[in-house]
């Protein structure tokens, strides 16, 4: 176990390894499919490799979350693009909000491709949910070249 936050008695929650189709079994046994679920399209794919930042990804995304949400309130309030509590906000969450959104992007390409052979229709949603990604880096930048005073 290479988390330090486990402790004995506490569920290992690991990557498991990935194992090929099951086929129809009685329900009674652990981990095999339901007689309801058998010939039918699976519900997951296994993540076969973890991205570089996802065991830190909800420490990094809350400060974004709280400073923009101080952001917004600010500007919300009156401030400008140029206060200095905007841009404060701005200079220390969008790196944050950058590097966790590059992961997701890196998560959700993962996806898709292994959706493809799978379900083309998912993989192909799921590309959808990268271009989503794509804009939403482009706000960022929008929003970072706004508060500090590049653009506007």
């Amino acid at each position: 176990m290479d988390d330090e936050r486990w402790q004995p008695g506490m569920p290992v929650l690991d990557r498991q390894p990935v194992r090929g189709p099951v086929a129809a079994a009685p329900t009674s046994l652990p981990g095999a499919t339901p007689a309801s679920l058998a010939g039918q399209r699976p519900r997951s794919v296994p993540e076969t490799a973890p991205t570089p930042l996802q065991k830190h990804f909800v420490l990094l995304s809350a400060p974004a979350l709280v400073l923009g949400a101080i952001a917004i309130t600010a500007l919300e309030m009156g401030a400008g693009f140029d206060s200095l509590l905007v841009r404060i906000c701005v200079v220390v969450a969008a790196p944050l909000l950058l590097a966790t959104t590059l992961d997701a992007m890196l998560r959700i390409w993962r996806s898709a491709w292994a959706w493809m052979p799978v379900d083309r229709p998912r993989g192909l949603f799921r590309l959808a949910w990268l271009v989503v990604a794509l804009v939403f880096l482009a706000l960022i930048m929008v929003a970072v070249a706004l508060a500090l005073g590049i653009v506007g």
